[in-house]
């Protein structure tokens, strides 16, 4: 007699999908927003007036994934403010897209192979929550309060011409929800180019040994740039105390120093300038380079930190450090049968694309300025607010106008990287060649594949 089947318990197989796609969208949000928060909390943003803590919130959320901040507003032809913000905030872009990752794979753990229908099935139904949470992140990135006019006499002007210079703040839209969903995008891709534990299609299975290897390491390189931004700031603590400062950075803005420390170390170049006090947390030789006396473009490299500090001279011997042990590092998780100049291009490819991401992330470009009567004047509560979504402590109450860029001199940037890439990844190979790979048994062979991601 044939047996009755039996259902497994819970929602039917549609509705789980898009339970999954929610768990995974409001897991990224929670670490992000918890990240954010505790950062502008110690950033000062609770004293913002007007009840703008939620929106400086959703800003800093916004300019995570990519979007742009504007600020504007004024009293008319008698005082006018304009701003723009866009640097990401990456502990915070960092937090979301680890959380993300993590409860995405744990839904397909036990899972060697994944159809591509299901696979484009999961990543569609997460894009389109993640699309809505964008619009609801933009909408919520606004608000709208009174700018102080500066000192008395400006105060008593102002009143006397009924002057009550209103200053708004938004997301702009369409960059914060198109660049947020290439975000993701991204983050999913490096999801399954990293870990082992994300199934792949049957057909792109033998693929994965060209990519997971060299991928995964360079992601250690990254991590360990983390790990060494946090010793130091914890050093810096002990040494000079702003503890508070400190913890700032490390929650909002630490890959934002420490990957650029990594270009650096290979030889690259990043241009910028900075005008004024935005009240971010700049080290002092950068601030320095930085900092001309003509405010034109600077060139922060090697040669230039080192004229402000000699121990800059370390980014070299460490990238080349951390990039042959983790050249080593693949070597050792790929078959014996791949070839050493197979080691080299991929990882130079691998250190390529790592460089791309790291320049494109670690973009800065902000600037305000408030004026009444022509008079640049004091910023009061907006300050704070730049402050905080900056990621840095608040400014002097009588700045008027600040600036701050930089960005990678990428078309250098890129080769240098795939140069140290190929070395490294040659004589990484060259060192792995008396351990076991992975895949080996105890007497020298192989195993035979069984199809589960490997690298």
């Amino acid at each position: 007699m044939q047996q009755p089947t039996t259902r497994a318990a819970g929602p039917p197989g549609a509705v789980r999908g898009w339970l999954e796609a929610l768990a995974v969208v409001v897991a990224g949000l929670v670490a992000m927003a918890a990240v954010a928060a505790l950062g502008l909390w110690l950033a000062g943003a609770d004293d913002l007036p007007d009840g703008g803590v939620p929106a400086v919130l959703a800003a800093t959320l916004a300019l995570a994934v990519g979007g742009t901040v504007r600020l504007d507003g004024g009293a008319g032809d008698f005082a006018a403010v304009g701003a723009e913000i866009s640097a990401m905030p990456l502990s915070v872009s960092v937090a979301g897209a680890v959380t993300m990752a993590e409860v995405f794979l744990r839904q397909l753990r036990f899972r060697a192979v994944a159809g591509g229908g299901e696979l484009l099935g999961r990543i569609g139904r997460t894009v389109l929550l993640w699309l809505l949470a964008l619009v609801l992140i933009t909408l919520g990135a606004r608000h709208t309060f009174v700018v102080p006019l500066g000192d008395d006499l400006a105060q008593s002007i102002g009143g006397a011409l009924g002057l009550t210079p209103e200053v708004g703040f938004h997301a702009d839209g369409p960059t914060t929800v198109g660049i947020g969903l290439a975000w993701l995008l991204v983050v999913l891709a490096l999801t399954f180019a990293v870990s082992r534990r994300a199934p792949l299609p049957a057909a792109l299975v033998r693929h994965q040994l060209a990519v997971r290897p060299a991928a995964f390491a360079l992601w250690l390189v990254l991590l360990a740039y983390l790990a060494i931004g946090a010793v130091v700031g914890v050093l810096t603590v002990i040494v000079h105390g702003n503890a508070r400062q400190t913890l700032v950075v490390l929650l909002l803005a630490l890959p934002n120093l420490a990957w650029p420390a990594f270009g650096v170390g290979l030889g690259a170049e990043w241009h910028g300038r900075l005008i004024g006090a935005l009240g971010l947390p700049v080290p002092e030789p950068l601030s320095a380079v930085l900092r001309t006396s003509e405010g034109g473009q600077a060139t922060v490299d090697l040669g230039t930190l080192a004229e402000q500090d000699a121990r800059s001279w370390w980014l070299l011997p460490l990238a080349a450090v951390l990039l042959l042990a983790a050249a080593f590092l693949a070597a050792a998780r790929s078959p014996r049968t791949v070839r050493l100049w197979q080691h080299a291009v991929r990882f130079a490819l691998a250190a390529a694309v790592t460089m791309l991401l790291v320049g494109l992330w670690t973009r800065v470009d902000a600037d305000y300025g408030l004026s009444v009567l022509g008079v640049g004047l004091g910023l009061g509560g907006l300050g704070d607010l730049l402050g905080a979504v900056l990621g840095g402590t608040s400014p002097p109450a009588a700045l008027g106008s600040g600036s701050l860029t930089l960005s990678p001199v990428l078309w250098t940037a890129v080769p240098l990287a795939a140069g140290w890439g190929l070395l490294t990844g040659a004589l990484g190979a060259l060192l792995a060649t008396r351990v076991r790979h992975r895949g080996e048994v105890a007497g020298g062979g192989e195993e035979a594949p069984t199809g589960g991601p490997a690298g």
